[in-house]
């Protein structure tokens, strides 16, 4: 049996000071983290990379980022130091207590209706937790701008992220009761040629974003016009529907306090249905703390059970 050491206290000790530095994506961060200086971050870093032969970082005057070595030698040593804490807190019976900065950035309607109202009842669970958060429709990027975590759309094409859908938010396409009897209640799809279909353009890609309806068994987009188009927040084109601007095709979430009270009306039910995802993403091999696991498992939770204790509506 070889009872050779492959690993000592100073590289074990390094490895933590590049994990720290690709996780903050800064050597004078994860230094201030670790309670050491930048120069010995650097050299940190430069053992390593003496030892594998290989680069890890791309350094600038500006900022670091990880080569694909980088990356693949950061997801396994994370990995690996997240199962020595978790060994620790197995034999010792410790919890981690959630603490710090949390930074998650999400979408204005998903924001203002699902994820908002919950962060108090968080905060109570999790005292020592501190939130911040982006409310924006446009996509960030997690090494450039710190977040823990984000909420979209849609799943992207980026395989180092990880998504976890949150759920399928149902739309639905309301008016004021004013507009209908004034400009008419649209029956058909053709019918909306005849109407005010307010749009939105989606600030990623400044693409209008189409209606989607079903016809003959499946969900089909469609092009609508209007003299109103909204860029930016999604939220301004409801804002017009209650003011009497015209049809809008948005989340039930949205509007379903309209929806009850009457100030708003469904209409085109038949041609319903239709869903969009939301998905909660972080990056693939990122060694999560315990504030980020909680709060995942708490949103996943909460959504859960709202969503079992809300009415069932019918979807294709």
């Amino acid at each position: 049996m070889n009872t050779k050491r492959q690993f000592d206290d100073l590289l074990l000790g390094s490895i933590e000071l590049f994990c720290a530095a690709a996780e903050l994506a800064s050597f004078t961060a994860a230094a201030t983290a670790a309670g050491v200086t930048p120069a010995a971050v650097s050299r940190s870093v430069s053992r390593l990379e003496e030892r594998l032969g290989v680069r890890l970082f791309v350094r600038t005057t500006r900022q670091i980022r990880l080569t694909e070595a980088g990356r693949l030698y950061f997801e396994q040593c994370s990995g690996a130091l997240a199962q020595l804490v978790d060994a620790e807190r197995l034999v010792t019976g410790q919890q981690a207590t959630p603490s710090g900065l949390l930074r998650i950035s999400m979408p204005t309607p998903y924001a203002h209706y699902r994820v908002l109202p919950l962060l108090p009842l968080f905060r109570e669970r999790y005292p020592l937790v501190r939130v911040d958060a982006h409310i924006s429709n446009s996509n960030i990027d997690f090494a450039e701008d710190s977040y823990d975590l984000a909420i979209r759309g849609r799943a992207p094409a980026d395989s180092n992220l990880i998504a976890r859908k949150l759920e399928d938010a149902e739309l639905v396409v309301v008016a004021t009761p004013a507009y209908l009897a004034h400009a008419g209640t649209p029956r058909s799809i053709d019918d909306l040629q005849h109407h005010e279909c307010i749009q939105f353009d989606l600030p990623s890609t400044g693409r209008r974003i189409p209606w989607t309806l079903a016809k003959d068994g499946d969900f089909v987009d469609f092009n609508t016009d209007s003299g109103y188009t909204i860029g930016g927040d999604v939220l301004g084109g409801a804002t017009l529907a209650r003011h009497g601007a015209g049809l809008f095709q948005t989340y039930r979430f949205v509007v379903e306090r309209d929806l009850r009270e009457g100030n708003l009306v469904e209409v085109m039910r038949d041609f319903g249905g239709a869903t969009r995802p939301f998905v909660l993403l972080y990056p693939h091999g990122r060694l999560l703390s315990a504030r980020v696991r909680c709060f995942v498992e708490f949103l996943v939770e909460q959504l859960a059970d709202r969503n079992a204790k809300r009415p069932s509506t019918q979807t294709r």
